[in-house]
C-alpha cells in the first residue's frame, strides 16, 4: 500500500508530525489528565507509567502523530493505520487530545488535516471506537460517518469489540463545504 502513514501536515491551528522519543514528556503531560481516559476502557492511562507503556506502543508503531498547537505545546496523538477487517481500508484511530481542546473546533480541524490525507489516496476511511466510548462516537458522527457494525477486531492490543464507523470522500467533502 502506497501510502505515507506519518506524514507532516499543517493548518488551521494545528500542526502534526511523526511521533518520536523527543515527544516523551509533552505527550505524557497532555495525557496525565483522569477525564480524558474517563470514557476510554485504559481508564488509568493519566498515570504516567501506564501511559509510558501506551506512548511505547504507539512509537512502535511507526504510523502515530504528535498533535500541537501553533506554540508548539503538544496537545494529543492520533495515528492512521489500515482497518484489520480485510477491507484494505485506512482508519483513524488512537486520538486523544487535551481537555481544554475539547468541544470547540480542534477535532474538527484535526481531521480536516487527516482525512484530507487519506482522501487524496482513497475514497472512505474508517473510525474504530470502543463501545463505551460514547463522546467518541458521537464526535465521528459528528464529522459524518456511518456505524456500519459492531465487530470483535485485534488493533494492536488483543482481539476487543470496536464500534466501526465508515465516512465517504463525498459525505466528508459536503461537509466541509456546508461548515466553510
Amino acid at each position: 500500500m502506497s501510502f505515507d502513514f506519518q506524514p507532516f501536515l499543517a493548518g488551521h491551528g494545528l500542526s502534526l508530525r511523526p511521533l518520536s522519543e523527543n515527544d516523551r514528556a509533552g505527550l505524557t503531560e497532555a495525557a496525565a489528565d483522569p477525564a480524558i481516559w474517563a470514557g476510554h476502557p485504559a481508564r488509568n492511562r493519566d498515570e504516567p507509567t501506564v501511559f509510558a507503556d501506551y506512548f511505547d506502543l504507539l512509537l512502535a508503531s511507526g504510523r502515530a502523530l504528535t498533535i500541537a498547537e501553533k506554540s508548539g505545546r503538544i496537545i494529543g496523538t492520533s495515528s492512521y493505520y489500515v482497518a484489520p477487517d480485510g477491507r484494505d481500508a485506512l482508519a483513524i484511530g488512537f486520538t486523544f487530545l487535551t481537555r481544554d481542546h475539547w468541544g470547540g473546533g480542534t477535532n474538527f480541524s484535526l481531521k480536516r488535516l487527516m482525512l484530507g490525507h487519506i482522501f487524496a489516496a482513497r475514497d472512505q476511511a474508517w473510525f474504530h471506537i470502543d463501545p463505551t466510548n460514547i463522546r467518541s462516537q458521537t464526535a465521528t458522527e459528528r464529522l459524518g460517518a456511518k456505524f456500519v457494525e459492531e465487530a470483535e477486531l485485534d488493533l494492536g492490543t488483543g482481539p476487543a469489540r470496536w464500534m466501526c464507523y465508515r465516512l465517504h470522500r463525498a459525505d466528508w467533502q459536503a461537509l466541509v463545504a456546508a461548515r466553510g
